[in-house]
Order: C-alpha cells, then structure tokens, then sequence
C-alpha cells in the first residue's frame, strides 16, 4: 500500500512540475500546437490520480478491505485517465461532444480543462459513453467488456 501512495504522489510531483514548466518555459514550436492536448490530458490524469487517492483511504481506513490484488489497477489508472484526456481533447475539438455552458470569451479553455477532469475522474462512464457516440455515429457494436457489464448490472 506504501507503494502504492508513493506511486501517486510520485505522479501528482510530476504533473504538477509539469505544469510549471509549461508556464515557465512553454512547448517547443514544433509542439506547440499540442499544448492545450497535454494539459487536458494532465489535468485528466489528476482526476483519475483524485480518485485512486480517494480509494486508497477509504478501502485501507473506512472500509478496511485493502488487497495486494488491487494494486495493478492503482498503478494503471491514472494512466488510462491520461489517454481518457487526450480523447477528451479530440471528442471536443472534432465537435462530437459540444459544451453546453454558455461561451464566455474570458473563460478560455476551462471547458476543456473541466470535460477532461471528468473524463479522468471516471473513466468507466466516459468509456461508455465514447461507445455510445461510436454506436450513433459510426455503427460501431459496444466492446465485450461493454456488454458483460450491463449484463452484471441487469442480473442485481
């Protein structure tokens, strides 16, 4: 378990010193253009690193039902919250998912930053609901793994 939390605290150091070199020093020209998709896929990766802390305190202290079994999960969520980001990114700068807030020009990319957050935080909804557009758009059947789990849910 010790590892584990410095594995996350480890990653969050790193995002935030991330975070202030891009301030600092900013991205290669070349790179440039890619900024706005790092920084969703960071800010992606806190939430799934959010939700990995969160679940380290209440499965060890409230619940005290911490197993050695999980631990891969806690070493590879917080990297599919980071690739969750990144479609984020894409989802919204190709149009297919659209903010309904209403525009304010000062605002930025806050709705970015804020749909990628959500994308990390719970990467099994925002799975599902990628399926979901992929379905209406594109014909394209739910994953096996999709499936099993309305299924699990039908059954309780």
């Amino acid at each position: 378990m010790k590892l584990v939390i410095t594995y996350l605290v480890a990653l969050l150091v790193t995002i935030a010193l991330v975070f202030l070199g891009l301030e600092e020093f900013g991205l290669p020209d070349s790179l440039a253009s890619s900024e706005l998709a790092l920084r969703c896929a960071l800010i992606a990766a806190l939430g799934g690193i959010l939700y990995c802390l969160r679940s380290v305190y209440l499965n060890r202290c409230v619940h005290d039902r911490w197993t050695k079994s999980w631990e891969v999960w806690y070493y590879l969520r917080p990297i599919t919250s980071f690739i969750c980001g990144i479609i984020a990114y894409i989802l919204l700068k190709a149009g297919l998912v659209v903010l309904d807030a209403s525009q304010d020009s000062g605002a930025g990319y806050f709705g970015y930053y804020a749909f990628a957050f959500f994308a990390g935080l719970n990467v099994d909804k925002f799975v599902a609901k990628i399926e979901e557009i992929g379905k209406s758009l594109f014909g394209i059947e739910k994953t096996r793994n999709a499936k099993f789990s309305e299924n699990k849910k039908e059954e309780k």
